[in-house]
């Protein structure tokens, strides 16, 4: 009966092995896909962090980015565990196992929460800093996110085109009378911006705040999403760590 016990504990111990490698192999992946979200959201899309006043966006992006590369270093930590059958080891996989759990569950709330006071932020900002800062010299990043969020949203100022009529850039000689900036015009050309007709400039209901909200809310949904999506598969990564440490003898000092 000893003998049929022990064999039993050993099948159990390989099959926890096997399972606990694969899911390390796995969760190493998913390091790789969740750095990949957040450098892409710091990188991609990082004129348009400039726009906004709050830091809540970038934080969660950077969480990200920093959960994943534990992540990836913890999987390979986990598979040599896992392999050594080494019980320290495998109280320190758990351990950054936890540390990663609460950074991406950090991120998800960080997300949800600037997904609910995105669009309040938006108003009150948006437009003073597109008419305030636009064009002026130690501004050239939102200058650059403003012709951008034009460009690429086919938009025009923060709530229509005529918020440019308050820009200190548009009232001074520098503007050579433009009435809105060239990064408005369906076909960008030098002082195109002269000219303020529909078929010349984009007249987007909402402007460009309602595009950029929509933008913005999506990526959330994805920084949210991942963080506490892997977070979730990390909990059955910590229950087989804890079934393999309890089938492990203790080591001897």
């Amino acid at each position: 009966m000893g003998a049929s016990e022990e064999k039993k504990e050993a099948c159990g111990t390989v099959c926890l092995k096997y399972l606990l490698f694969t899911f390390n192999f796995l969760f190493w992946l998913a390091g790789v896909v969740v750095m990949a979200v957040g450098v892409w959201t710091l990188v991609e899309k990082s004129d348009y962090i400039s726009l906004l006043s709050s830091k809540t966006y970038a934080a969660s992006a950077y969480i990200l980015v920093l959960a994943g590369a534990i992540v990836m270093v913890t999987g390979v930590l986990g598979c040599c565990a896992t392999f050594k059958e080494r019980r320290r080891l495998l109280q320190v996989y758990f351990g950054l196992l936890l540390c990663i759990f609460l950074l991406e569950i950090l991120a998800g709330v960080l997300a949800y929460i600037y997904y609910q006071q995105l669009n309040e932020e938006l108003k009150q900002n948006l437009r003073e800093t597109m008419t305030q800062k636009y064009q002026q010299i130690p501004h050239e990043q939102i200058t650059r996110a403003v012709d951008k969020l034009q460009q690429e949203f086919k938009c025009c100022g923060s709530n229509s085109s005529s918020d440019w009529a308050d820009s200190v850039w548009i009232r001074s000689r520098g503007a050579n009378s433009r009435i809105v900036p060239d990064s408005c015009c369906k076909t960008q050309t030098e002082l195109c911006g002269r000219r303020d007709h529909p078929s010349n400039i984009y007249k987007v209901e909402g402007g460009c705040i309602t595009k950029l909200e929509k933008f913005i809310l999506d990526h959330l949904k994805i920084i949210g999403a991942v963080g506490v999506g892997i977070a979730c598969v990390q909990i059955i990564g910590m229950v087989f760590t804890c079934c393999l440490y309890r089938s492990l003898k203790a080591e001897p000092y």
